[in-house]
């Protein structure tokens, strides 16, 4: 019983310093930019402006919003995005393809905080556009084919949303600000329970029963045993776990950043069973399409792990 205690109140005091240390000033910052961006009609103009590119990959003009919701806020940011495209009749099959392209994407509550480690931002960004692109035109163009998606709206021009609620700088850093805060803590608990997870697979010998099963398939693209555990945590237990797990071996020194980027661009995205449930309740006519949306997912996110592998 002392052991189980001092487990959980070691996992506890690592989640707690995470989010105190790194996830809350991190986040803070990020959403207080992007929501006073979002006022101004920033992210709106730029939406409107690369409408007609995106639309070659089967993406409509409001997807490019979700696109920068997921890479500069968090990961259940489009959500709010996708409700508007349930509702408003874009066609089921551009939603499909924004859907692919969001779960392909990586995700600002990941990709922030882990730049403290060694993540490559501008490398991430980058793999997260083309992967995400090629989920969306593979979405469109060959998983959601079906003319029953081409419904009677698919005709309707869609951009992006913009706010014109009147407030001053200081309201809106602040609401945003607020916005991060209550990511962050909503994460705590979830954290606490993915590294007491982590830490009994550990106790236990199944990490490393794990780790003899897997070792060999990741030593084929030259990948040390220590990356076993952020791809196993990430799709057990999602990417905040990830994180947390990821970050708490980069200290340890058993894991380098050079590791972590070279695994990013298949742990990093909100494509595992909470992420796509989530993102699958933003409405009835979403959650329809979903299954061609992950089909066009697994194909990005191999097109991104892929890349990232001969990049680093």
């Amino acid at each position: 019983m002392e052991q189980i205690i001092t487990l959980i109140l070691d996992s506890g005091r690592t989640a707690v310093d995470m989010v105190l240390y790194v996830l809350l000033p991190v986040m803070v910052v990020m959403l207080a930019l992007m929501k006073l961006l979002e006022s101004k009609g920033v992210l709106g103009w730029i939406s409107n402006r690369l409408s007609p590119l995106v639309k070659l990959f089967g993406v409509p003009g409001v997807g490019i919003f979700a696109m920068l919701q997921i890479l500069f806020v968090s990961f259940n940011a489009p959500v709010a995005t996708l409700a508007i495209m349930d509702r408003d009749g874009t066609a089921r099959r551009a939603i499909a393809a924004t859907l692919a392209v969001v779960l392909t994407m990586s995700q600002a509550n990941v990709v922030f905080p882990m730049a403290v480690v060694g993540l490559d931002v501008p490398v991430i960004m980058i793999t997260s556009l083309v992967g995400g692109l090629i989920a969306a035109a593979a979405t469109y163009y060959l998983f959601a084919r079906d003319p029953a998606l081409d419904d009677d709206y698919s005709h309707v021009e869609h951009l992006a949303p913009e706010l014109h609620e009147q407030k001053n700088v200081i309201q809106i850093l602040s609401d945003g600000g607020q916005e991060g805060v209550k990511i962050v803590i909503a994460s705590i608990p979830l954290l606490i329970l993915a590294l007491c997870f982590v830490n009994v697979l550990k106790v236990t010998g199944s990490m490393e029963l794990l780790t003899t099963l897997l070792a060999p398939v990741l030593a084929l693209v030259d990948l040390p045993e220590s990356t076993v555990l952020p791809i196993v945590t990430k799709f057990i237990a999602g990417g905040t776990a990830m994180m947390g797990v990821t970050i708490d071996l980069i200290n340890q020194g058993v894991m380098t950043a050079t590791d972590l980027n070279r695994i990013a661009g298949f742990i990093i995205h909100p494509f595992d069973v909470a992420g796509v449930a989530i993102l699958m309740a933003a409405g009835k006519r979403v959650s329809s399409i979903a299954r061609a949306a992950v089909f066009g997912a697994i194909v990005g996110i191999l097109v991104r792990g892929v890349l990232h592998l001969l990049i680093f």
